[in-house]
C-alpha cells in the first residue's frame, strides 16, 4: 500500500513537470528549472516504491531539463543517480556511457575532481562483471585528475594539488596499478602536507609488501575519510593486498597407522650382521681361550 502511494505521488510530480514544460500565449519559454525539480521529486518517490524503471526515466528527463537551463553540474549529478539506479536494476550496459556523460558535464562546469569521482564510482560498479569498461573509466578518472593537477600547479593552489595527489594515488591503486600509484606520488607528493605524505608512504609500502593490515590502517586515516564522499567510499571499498602466503605447519594425526617398514629391515633388526669390530673381538677371545688351554696342559709340570 505504501509503495502504491509513493507511485501515485510520483505521478503527480510528473504531471507538474510536464505542465511546467508547456508554453502558452503568456508563457513563451518552458520553466526548465521547476520541471527538473519536479522530475527529481518524482524519481525519489519511484525509488522509494522500488519502481526503478520509472525512477530512471524521470532522472533522464531531469538531466535534459538541467541541460536546457545550462545547469550542467546538476545534470551531471542526476546522471550519477541514474548509474546507481542501473545498479539496482542489475542492468549495467549503460553505466559506462552515463559515467562518461556525467564526467564531461562536470569538467565543462569546471569540477574535474567531481568528474574523476563519478568515473571511479562507476568503475567500481563495473569491475566485477565488465573489467575492460571499468579499466577505461579508471584511466579517464586518472586523466581528469592529472589535468586538474596541472591547473592547480599553474595557479599555485598547493593545498588543492596535495589533495588531488591523494585522489590520484587512490585511483591508481583502485585500478590495481601500484607502480603508477608510486609514480604519481613521486611526481606530485612534494605538494602534500605532512600527514598526507606519511599516510601515502605507509599505504604504498603496504601494497608493495603485500601487507593488508597496514594498508587498511592507512586507508582508514582521518584525512582520507574527510575527503569528498566519493573518494572516501573508494578508499573504503579498496581491495586490500592479499598478503604473502605462509607455509602450513606440519601436523600429527592422532591414532595414525605406524610407518611402513619392509620385512628386510625387520629381519636385520632380529639378526644383526656382525661388524668388523665384532669380528676382531671374537678372534681375540678365541686366541685367549687357546692360550689358557695350553697353560692348563703344562700346569702339572713335565713328566
Amino acid at each position: 500500500m505504501s509503495g502504491n502511494k509513493k507511485i501515485e505521488e510520483g505521478l503527480e510530480h510528473v504531471k507538474s513537470a510536464e505542465k511546467s514544460l508547456k508554453t502558452s500565449l503568456l508563457k513563451w519559454r518552458p520553466d526548465y528549472e521547476n520541471a527538473a525539480d519536479e522530475y527529481n521529486k518524482a524519481a525519489t518517490c519511484f525509488r522509494n516504491a522500488k519502481s526503478f524503471e520509472q525512477c530512471k526515466d524521470c532522472l533522464l528527463k531531469a538531466v535534459e531539463c538541467h541541460k536546457q537551463n545550462r545547469a550542467l553540474f546538476y545534470a551531471a549529478k542526476a546522471l550519477d543517480q541514474c548509474i546507481l539506479v542501473c545498479k539496482e536494476l542489475g542492468d549495467l550496459r549503460e553505466v559506462a556511457s552515463l559515467a562518461e556523460r556525467a564526467a564531461n558535464m562536470f569538467q565543462t562546469h569546471g569540477s574535474a575532481e567531481s568528474a574523476a569521482a563519478s568515473l571511479d564510482k562507476a568503475a567500481k560498479i563495473l569491475e566485477s562483471q565488465h573489467p575492460a569498461d571499468a579499466l577505461k573509466l579508471f584511466d579517464l578518472a586518472a586523466d581528469a585528475i592529472r589535468r586538474e593537477l596541472g591547473l592547480h600547479q599553474q595557479n599555485e593552489s598547493y593545498r588543492a594539488t596535495g589533495r588531488l595527489t591523494v585522489a590520484l594515488v587512490l585511483v591508481q591503486l583502485a585500478r590495481g596499478d601500484v607502480v603508477a600509484a608510486e609514480k604519481a606520488f613521486k611526481e606530485w607528493g612534494n605538494y602534500c602536507e605532512g600527514p598526507e605524505v606519511q599516510t601515502l608512504e605507509t599505504l604504498l609500502q603496504a601494497y608493495d609488501e603485500e601487507d593488508p593490515e597496514n594498508a587498511k590502517r592507512a586507508l582508514n586515516s582521518s584525512f582520507i575519510k574527510h575527503m569528498d564522499v566519493e573518494y572516501a567510499i573508494l578508499a573504503r571499498d579498496m581491495p586490500l593486498p592479499e598478503g604473502l602466503p605462509t607455509p602450513p605447519k606440519a601436523s600429527v594425526r592422532e591414532n595414525a597407522a605406524p610407518s611402513y617398514e619392509s620385512p628386510k629391515s625387520q629381519t636385520e633388526k632380529d639378526n644383526p650382521q656382525p661388524t668388523e669390530a665384532g669380528d676382531n673381538q671374537q678372534a681375540e677371545n678365541s686366541e685367549k681361550k687357546e692360550a689358557n688351554e695350553e697353560d692348563d696342559e703344562y700346569a702339572g709340570g713335565l713328566c
